[in-house]
């Protein structure tokens, strides 16, 4: 079963074609590594999955991309869409805050005040992040506190407190030491039982360790894709080939 289903896709940024007739199904409850060198449109597609793109000027996007067989380019409610798709960016980016209230920041947002139910979605968020046992006795303290691998993990549990069906991560260990970098991975293979997941990643080692499936991007194109073990294994184009061997990216 695919969640999303990315058909005819192109992109353009004026007049930059940076998506180019994209087809990719994405499958539900997997995690999906699109791969490729630096500006060949893998963090584009990304963004056009929660049309982040729409906050861009200038963009054109032709093509189709659905959501449970729902065109989300057809879809009116933007702010709906992005609490069934939740992302994590780059770099951790908290807000200004107390954890406790980084977490809640987006219940509130759907209208929730009941104290009680947003303390058990807090906590709940925060053991599924698993963050809960390292920050619990001091919710009330800032989230600017927490270590970089702390801030990320926070990020994510902000994300999951509103119970999206799918969460992006735009290169969410890139600025994380290899510790931390392990925790998050860790963390993905327990999301991966509830969300479907969608990563973007230079590491081509952290693609094996974690996806199901894999897709590579070269210059606004897709490649190919199919299971993580075919793409690394035997892949069938050669740019696929020189890229996982290390030819070049």
């Amino acid at each position: 079963m695919n969640k999303f289903d990315v058909k005819d896709l192109n992109l353009y940024y004026g007049e930059n074609h940076a998506l180019k007739g994209i087809n990719l199904p994405i499958p539900e409850r997997k995690v999906t590594a699109l791969i490729g060198p630096s500006g060949c449109g893998k963090s584009t597609l990304l963004r056009t999955l929660n049309r982040m793109n729409d906050l861009i000027e200038n963009v054109k996007i032709t093509g189709n991309v659905s959501l449970d067989g729902d065109d989300i380019y057809q879809e009116r409610n933007v702010g709906g869409l992005r609490m069934k798709v939740g992302m994590v960016f780059q770099k951790p980016n908290p807000f200004p805050m107390s954890i406790y209230e980084n977490v809640a920041y987006g219940l509130r947002a759907q209208g929730i005040r009941d104290k009680k139910i947003i303390d058990e979605a807090v906590e709940n968020a925060l053991r599924g992040a698993a963050l809960w046992d390292e920050v619990s006795d001091r919710l009330d303290g800032h989230a600017f506190g927490l270590s970089g691998g702390q801030q990320q993990r926070l990020c994510i549990a902000r994300a999951i407190a509103i119970q999206p069906e799918v969460i992006l991560m735009d290169e969410p260990t890139s600025a994380l030491d290899p510790i931390a970098t392990h925790k998050i991975e860790e963390l993905m293979e327990e999301l991966r039982k509830d969300y479907t997941i969608v990563i973007v990643t230079h590491s081509m080692n952290q693609a094996k360790r974690i996806s199901d499936k894999t897709a590579v991007f070269w210059m606004g194109e897709l490649v190919e894709h199919g299971e993580t073990a075919q793409i690394f294994n035997s892949p069938q184009d050669e740019r696929t080939k020189g890229y996982v061997n290390g030819d070049f990216g």
